[in-house]
């Protein structure tokens, strides 16, 4: 199937977006390599202007970078971006696993094991993707969960570059596992003790240190 027909009369300008980030997610396009805005005009048979606006929306988020008299490119992680993704991460994640402890509720709680489960049932099979995307929904269940709203908007606003942190680190093992890696987090939220959820969430975020080799392939 051709890029252009899986266009519908959604934003033409957000499927783009969907589209080219999936695309740079799951490594189809690598850090570093060019985007022209001509070529992927007719790639995905949209006008160059709608692509600069793509291009531009994907730039706000951190995953694509552009250069004065160069065009655009995939944005490259150096060892500085993974030490402040991790270092983020950690802060975020771990302020709203506690919370989310303290907070926890029966609903909250069945909210947290339904998300849990999902990301289970797809570390079963073999879509990478999908395990991924199921894994920072599980941790965007535990910020809703922190019902923190300040906390919630800031990850919002990075959380595809999180995206990108958590594909790069489920490659780094066997992706079935991805799942039972968080078991003592869930648990530990749904027993109420923040300290120890925090201590989990931490603790689950994949070291900056070990994801140098695999940004760099």
């Amino acid at each position: 199937m051709k890029k252009s027909e899986l266009i519908s009369k959604r934003s033409l300008e957000d499927q783009a977006a969907d589209l080219i980030r999936e695309a740079i997610i799951n490594g189809e396009l690598t850090p570093g390599m060019r985007l022209v805005e001509m070529t992927l005009a007719k790639e995905y048979g949209l006008s160059r202007g709608t692509i600069r606006i793509v291009l531009h929306q994907l730039g706000a988020e951190g995953l694509v970078t552009q250069v004065p008299y160069a065009g655009w490119s995939v944005a490259e992680m150096d060892d500085q971006d993974l030490w402040e993704l991790y270092t983020l991460r950690a802060t975020l994640e771990g302020l709203a696993a506690r919370l989310a402890a303290e907070r926890i509720t029966q609903e909250g709680t069945a909210e947290l094991k339904a998300s849990y489960q999902e990301l289970l049932e797809l570390c079963e099979g073999d879509d990478l993707n999908a395990i991924t995307r199921a894994d920072l929904d599980l941790h965007k269940t535990i910020i809703s969960l922190s019902n923190h709203k300040r906390l919630a908007q800031q990850y919002r606003m990075i959380e595809n570059q999180f995206l990108s942190y958590i594909a790069a680190a489920n490659r780094t093992f066997d992706p079935h596992q991805v799942g039972r890696t968080h078991e003592a987090l869930v648990a530990a939220i749904c027993a109420g003790d923040g300290t120890q959820a925090e201590a989990e969430a931490i603790k689950n975020i994949t070291g900056f240190e070990e994801l140098k080799g695999v940004t760099e392939e």
